[in-house]
């Protein structure tokens, strides 16, 4: 990877921020947009706007083979079997919900049991609470090790012929932790339990094959990796999606409607009601032209070192606690400073030009099991170098030098 060359693709790498040189650290939360995604949306709006799926006109033709190309697209990207098998949504989140109500609610009932993790963002959690109260299933949750993996010494009791479900991330938004999705799969298909991959962590960052995961479900965003925000994936196996009820009613997920009834139209549009965010996929589509054009293993590649160079540099530094496992991670750093609230940290590391993130990062359970209020996160992506982790240390350096001053 030429990173030099790829900044180059970024505008907004080139400005500054407080004076100083943007040092862009929180991709986790989202990433930077390329020129080829800027210039996709706005070449959608200047030349061929228009409503998808409905028009009999020239626009309307063009703007809904572009659209549906980027489903192939996706399907492709991840190694789906069918463009049928990818639904568009807002974001991760709302994948995640769909399948809580059009899935959960029609095949979760009394005493089932739903599997997930500490580790899991909020929108990986809250929904399954919603759903074992609705239907008077159980959660239960994965142990973990000290160093915050998950522990699947006890899978044999964990699932049962009572798990119905199993949700889980593929990377860690806080830990990092790559989770193994495919050796999960199959331990809950002997049970028959449906599995959910939440990977809004892991599809901008490393090689993607449902298949090859074996998950039934499978969610992810744009914005995380280099597309537009008000995008996300949802990919589901044929069969199940077959089986769900639509989540959302109105247009286009119709196959007809009389007054008294209605029947839906196939997969995977009966999911997707109303007029979608045509714009956005098509941004989204020339973010994944982009990423392949780079290649995924190559970025994974360069996250791995990027994140080593880091790991040993804030190791360096006295006072500082860095989460999550050492060995094979996803390209981010959780991690505590001297005893610095990181909301204080991410203040003073702002002045420096140092974007990180601050807080529990949506993953408030995770938060208590590591026993911290909270912690500062950096999160690297393509564009990133050595020299931005230079940067991170030499801000955080600064706050050491501020905080020093301040009583306690």
């Amino acid at each position: 990877m030429n990173v030099a060359e790829i900044r180059k693709d970024f505008p907004i790498l080139g400005r500054e921020v407080r004076g100083k040189r943007l040092v862009y650290l929180d991709n986790a939360a989202t990433s930077q947009k390329p020129r080829c995604v800027i210039d996709a949306i706005r070449e959608y709006y200047e030349t061929y706007n228009a409503n998808v799926h409905r028009a009999i006109h020239y626009l309307g033709e063009y703007a809904t083979a572009a659209y549906e190309e980027v489903r192939a697209k996706v399907a492709r990207f991840i190694n789906a079997p069918s463009e049928r098998t990818i639904v568009w949504v807002k974001n991760t989140s709302e994948a995640i919900n769909l399948v809580a109500y059009a899935w959960g609610r029609k095949f979760v009932g009394e005493g089932d049991e739903i599997v997930t993790s500490v580790m899991e963002h909020h929108s990986n959690l809250v929904p399954w609470q919603q759903l074992a109260k609705a239907r008077g299933a159980r959660l239960r949750f994965f142990r973990m090790t000290p160093d915050g993996k998950l522990d699947l010494s006890d899978l044999d009791q964990l699932f049962n012929e009572r798990t119905k479900l199993v949700a889980i991330t593929h990377a860690s938004n806080v830990l990092g932790t790559i989770n193994p999705v495919a050796e999960i799969a199959r331990k809950a298909h002997e049970v028959g339990a449906v599995v959910l991959v939440d990977g809004a962590q892991s599809a901008p960052h490393l090689p993607v094959d449902v298949q090859a995961l074996d998950c039934d479900f499978f969610a992810f965003s744009a914005h995380k990796m280099c597309g537009p925000m008000g995008v996300g994936v949802l990919y589901g196996k044929e069969e199940l999606l077959e089986a769900m009820d639509p989540f959302l009613f109105g247009g286009e997920m119709i196959g007809s409607v009389s007054l008294e009834e209605s029947t839906w139209n196939e997969i995977p549009w009966k999911f997707e009601a109303g007029t979608p965010n045509v714009a956005d996929v098509i941004g989204f589509g020339a973010a994944i032209d982009y990423l392949q054009s780079i290649g995924m293993e190559a970025i994974q590649a360069h996250e791995r070192e990027l994140v080593a160079y880091a790991m040993d540099a804030l190791e360096e530094l006295d006072g500082m606690v860095i989460y999550g496992p050492r060995d094979e991670r996803a390209g981010l750093i959780a991690f505590n400073y001297r005893e610095i609230h990181p909301h204080d940290l991410s203040t003073i590391l702002d002045q420096e030009g140092v974007a990180i993130r601050a807080g529990h990062h949506c993953a408030e359970p995770l938060a208590r099991w590591l026993d911290v209020p909270a912690t500062a996160r950096a999160s690297f992506y393509i564009y990133n170098t050595r020299e931005d982790v230079d940067a991170l240390v030499r801000a955080l350096l600064r706050a050491k030098e501020f905080f020093s001053h301040v009583p306690r």
